[in-house]
């Protein structure tokens, strides 16, 4: 995620993404059967938990070198 030292807004913002990842994703992970991710949490996102269920996964603005990274 991109940080911007300059807009007060941001740090609020980091604990709602923390809390998402943290305690809602891994509460629910059993239920997610479809994901649309942007570049920018495609990582967190998939390492965050498991998810047994899913069986689509949609990748945007990926660029092909972060792909390798993540699929490798």
């Amino acid at each position: 995620m991109k940080r911007f030292s300059n807009n007060p807004i941001h740090p609020l913002f980091d604990t709602i993404l923390d809390r998402f990842f943290l305690q809602i994703l891994p509460s629910i992970h059993h239920k997610i059967q479809w994901l649309d991710v942007e570049s920018s949490s495609v990582e967190r996102i998939l390492l965050s938990t498991n998810y047994p269920n899913l069986y689509r996964l949609g990748l945007y603005n990926l660029e092909i070198e972060e792909a390798k990274h993540l699929f490798t």
